[in-house]
Parts: structure tokens; sequence; C-alpha cells
């Protein structure tokens, strides 16, 4: 007996994944570019998928289409430590990419954060194993950042080098976590359609003595990132802590 169309797309797209050419979390073409590739209506590439997601190969979500099924990116909010060192202790092969480094004049938020019109800006992409998960920015004081190249901060984080190289040690950091849409930048560099959901996170980072010394903003893919908190008993609310409502 013949063997069913979308069976045999099914094949084919199960072949490709199992290859590695769509690894854990990078998204499939769109429904309609699959029909175009297979010559298949719209109706065969679902069930095709549909029964890759059933195998637990595939997975999709609302405005963000088909991808490869893959372990989330989990980042814990317990303590100050780099999301690239969370990886490389849980076996993942962290990288970045830096994209811009530049000195210059402050944007509002950064300004405001860090009380200093001159800052040093480094834009990046953050990979885990060869996969972009994150998009972003940080900006430092100009006091602090002229003793660092574009070599530095590729190679070591910002907490590192800034205990290397001006003698401040980190001691802690407010942050903010809230939806978002990829910008059409965005989406470009972390492979997501523009307007997919994102985690937007901002973080001012302090030292010892409750200076602001970095200010950063972090885009993830929605699909792909996970924050963890532990939060200790005897709240009176069975709201997570820290939440407020944007205005």
């Amino acid at each position: 007996m013949r063997t069913p169309r979308y069976q045999q797309i099914a094949d084919a797209l199960r072949t490709r994944i199992l290859a590695g050419e769509f690894a854990g979390g990078r998204l499939l073409p769109s429904e309609s570019g699959l029909g175009s590739r297979y010559d298949a209506s719209r109706v065969t590439i679902r069930r095709a998928l549909e029964q890759l997601r059933d195998e637990g190969l595939l997975a999709s979500r609302q405005g963000l289409g088909w991808y490869a099924s893959g372990d989330e990116v989990h980042q814990s909010l317990d303590e100050l430590e780099t999301l690239e060192h969370q990886l490389t202790s849980s076996g993942v092969e962290a990288a970045r990419r830096v994209l811009d480094f530049s000195f210059g004049l402050a944007p509002a938020p950064a300004r405001a954060a860090l009380g200093t019109d001159r800052v040093l800006a480094v834009r990046r992409l953050n990979l885990a194993d060869g996969e972009p998960f994150a998009r972003v920015t940080v900006w430092c004081p100009e006091t602090l950042g002229s003793a660092l190249s574009r070599d530095d901060v590729e190679a070591r984080p910002f907490y590192e080098l800034l205990a290397d190289t001006a003698g401040v040690h980190l001691a802690g950091a407010s942050q903010t976590i809230v939806a978002g849409a990829a910008s059409a930048d965005d989406a470009e560099l972390l492979g997501v359609p523009t307007g997919s959901p994102v985690l937007i996170c901002e973080r001012t980072t302090r030292s010892a003595d409750g200076s602001s010394v970095l200010f950063s903003e972090h885009v993830y893919p929605g699909h792909r990132m996970a924050f963890t908190v532990d939060l200790a008993p005897g709240a009176s609310s069975d709201a997570p802590a820290g939440l407020r409502l944007v205005e």
C-alpha cells in the first residue's frame, strides 16, 4: 500500500531533524514554506508536523511557529551569577559574539541607572551550544570601561573584568523582566519571526559600596528561556514575590 503523503513528509522532516539540521529550539520554515518545498497542501503539512509533535520531535507556539524540541535555557534568579557560568556548569557550551563596541553618550535608561552621561556600550549575541539565545547590551560608566577592549569583553564577563581592571566587586542587582515582541533586528539575530514573543530583562548591577556600575538589557526568545527562583516559606500570598503591575 502506498505511504500517505503526510507520512512521507513527516519521514523526510524527521530525517532532517535527527541529522541536526534543526538544532533544539531552531525554527522550521513556515507551513507555507514547507508546502512549497514538498509540493503539498497546508493541511497535509500540518498533519505531518502534528505527527512529529506527537513523537516529541517538534513543538509550536502561537505567533512563533514550529521548532525542534529541546531543553530550555534556565537561569536561576537566586544569586548574582552570569548565565554563561550557569550554562557551563550544566554542560552547555556558552559563547558570546560582540556585535558593537563603542564609547559615547548613554541612552536615557542607562543614564538614569548609572548616573553618568558617558558610557562604554557593548552589544553582543550570546550562544548556547552554538545557537543564539540572547541579544545583550551592556552599558558601563566610561570611567570604569576605559581600560577594556573589544577582545576583553568578548573573552570574559564584565563581572570578572571590572574586578581585575578597576578593583570593583559586585554585591547585588535589581532586575525587571517583562514580555515583549521581537524587533526586526533582534528577530534576525535570534532566528525568530519579527513580532514573536520575547522576554526582556533589564538589570542594574551594584558594587560593594552601593554604586551602580552596569546597566544591561537582555532579550531572550520566549520559547527558549525560563527563569527560576526558590522562594522561602512563610509568604502571605500565593502570588510570586516581586510582582508588580506595569503602569
